[in-house]
């Protein structure tokens, strides 16, 4: 007599390797899978001074003011203005070409003016008692060699008052396009003074030049010390028409 073959029931599955696979899911599409970012505008915030002093006036020639309202419209200097024309008087703030009464009254900077100021704030770091102004001696010191070794790259040149700042305002209901748009006008328009500045004395273009290149900070530091990037953003208000 035949014994009946006994049905064999449904295998199961090894699971136990899932894990492990799954992980290694994970792990290339994390390597792999590139993730969208918001555009936006880089801006380094200024350090926090403390203990400041008796701070300088800054006079009206010194501010370029630019504002934009809820209706997006532009207002420059008190007067309206195409956002197309932004760049253009941006570039006229930063240089004074005409030296107007209006603009920022510029400095020259030469080399005996250098050395003199860097000799006077040394004689400070020698007489001061307090660290604190010995402190600021050799602050201002190391800030005028930095210009000195501007005027061996450069040459003579005029420098911007320290005061001297674009200053931008928007309203509580400017929108976040026209505040861009703006932005990238201003920035241009330095920029475009940064580049001009590079051919016409090192041959190269200022974007071509690397940060991280020992030979081309000093070149960067010089062009930025001419035509420093000065934006400030104010708190948005209630600005109508």
């Amino acid at each position: 007599m035949l014994k009946r073959r006994k049905t064999a029931g449904v295998q199961e599955i090894n699971a136990g390797s899932m894990a492990d696979i799954a992980f290694l899911l994970l792990i290339f599409f994390l390597v792999t899978t590139t993730m969208d970012t918001d555009a936006g505008i880089l801006r380094l915030l200024p350090p926090i001074v403390e203990d400041q002093i008796d701070p300088d006036i800054v006079k009206e020639r010194n501010v370029y003011i630019v504002l934009v309202n809820d209706a997006d419209q532009l207002l420059v200097e008190g007067k309206p203005m195409d956002i197309k024309d932004l760049r253009e008087g941006a570039k006229e703030f930063m240089t004074n070409p005409n030296n107007s009464e209006d603009l920022p009254e510029k400095v020259r900077i030469t080399a005996a003016v250098c050395s003199q100021k860097i000799a006077e704030f040394k004689s400070g770091v020698a007489s001061a008692a307090d660290p604190k102004d010995k402190q600021a001696y050799e602050d201002l010191a190391e800030k005028w060699e930095g210009k000195l070794d501007a005027v061996k790259l450069l040459g003579e040149f005029s420098e911007l008052p320290g005061s001297a700042v674009i200053s931008l305002q928007t309203g509580s209901k400017t929108s976040y396009n026209m505040y861009v748009k703006v932005q990238n006008e201003l920035e241009a328009g330095i920029d475009e003074l940064r580049e001009g500045l590079s051919k016409d004395k090192f041959d190269r273009p200022f974007s071509s030049l690397d940060d991280k290149n020992e030979d081309d900070k000093p070149l960067i530091k010089a062009v930025r010390l001419v035509f420093p990037q000065r934006i400030s953003e104010a708190e948005p208000v209630e600005v109508k028409k």
